[in-house]
């Protein structure tokens, strides 16, 4: 038995969870989210909890099992909590701003880039080079997340570019590093 799908999510009191024509629905004070279930699984509410069943033994019906657990569980936490992912810019001459919900970078191209959010998800700027990419979707939050880093990735010899929050990147000696190895 799956060790993640066998446990039971807890409802906050401010959310409310309904299950019907297998379509989960997590509705809180953030917002509203919907998830179709795969037929292998059996989504239920009772006392303030909602449990995942299997309704066999095969591959597929284990794989869903905590699959569909855990993104239960991430739609609960996203509408009562929320999702945030951090991103820094490191470079001369780097920066960002925000011109309503546009996020416009310098990125040491010919131009500024210029990204719109996307339906459910908002940006903070803290200063001009950390950005913070919050919403309830934590797929969504990730994927936005993503696609800003991919702008500008950190490259391996000065490290400059966009990064997670956190994130270590390797750097390379580069041309002189070779000439002392003979």
């Amino acid at each position: 038995m799956s060790r993640i799908g066998k446990l039971a999510v807890t409802i906050p009191s401010n959310v409310t969870v309904n299950v019907a024509d297998s379509v989960v629905r997590v509705k809180g004070p953030k917002g509203e989210l919907q998830q179709s279930v795969l037929p292998v699984v059996r989504v239920t509410v009772e006392d303030n909890a909602v449990r995942v069943e299997r309704l066999g033994d095969t591959k597929p019906h284990r794989s869903a099992h905590g699959l569909t657990r855990t993104l239960v569980a991430n739609m609960v936490e996203g509408v009562s909590n929320g999702y945030r992912k951090s991103l820094e810019i490191q470079g001369v001459g780097y920066r960002a701003n925000k011109a309503g919900e546009k996020l416009n970078l310098l990125l040491g191209y010919s131009h500024p880039v210029s990204y719109e959010a996307p339906k459910g998800i908002s940006f903070t700027l803290e200063g001009t080079s950390k950005i913070h990419v919050e919403g309830i979707d934590k797929q969504q939050v990730g994927q936005v997340a993503a696609e800003i880093r991919s702008l500008r990735p950190p490259e391996p010899y000065k490290g400059k570019g966009i990064r997670y929050e956190g994130e270590v990147v390797r750097k390379k000696l580069g041309k002189a590093g070779k000439a002392g190895k003979k």
